[in-house]
């Protein structure tokens, strides 16, 4: 498994393992993320693909100090099992 990347210029983040990539696209509002949609490939769902490129997303998050709107519900579930993370809600 690659690193989650920031694609600036599509407005998603990325995570390439084994040729395939998961997405989560974010809409940037000022100092807010709002996360809309989680999409990873058929064939890599079960494995924890989404949940380890949220995890990456929502660190590069914090590092540039912003807030997040869970607007995807993989996006707010996963905000909602790791407490650690509620505080980067907008």
């Amino acid at each position: 498994m690659s690193e989650v990347r920031n694609n600036i210029a599509q407005g998603r983040y990325e995570l390439e393992v084994d040729g395939d990539v998961a997405i989560a696209v974010y809409q940037r509002r000022g100092d807010v993320m709002a996360f809309t949609h989680t999409e990873v490939p058929p064939r890599l769902e079960g494995h924890g693909v989404a949940s380890t490129l949220v995890k990456g997303a929502l660190a590069d998050v914090r590092a540039q100090g912003l807030a997040v709107i869970p607007a995807c519900e993989f996006v707010e579930a996963y905000m909602e099992r790791h407490p650690e993370e509620q505080d980067l809600l907008a």
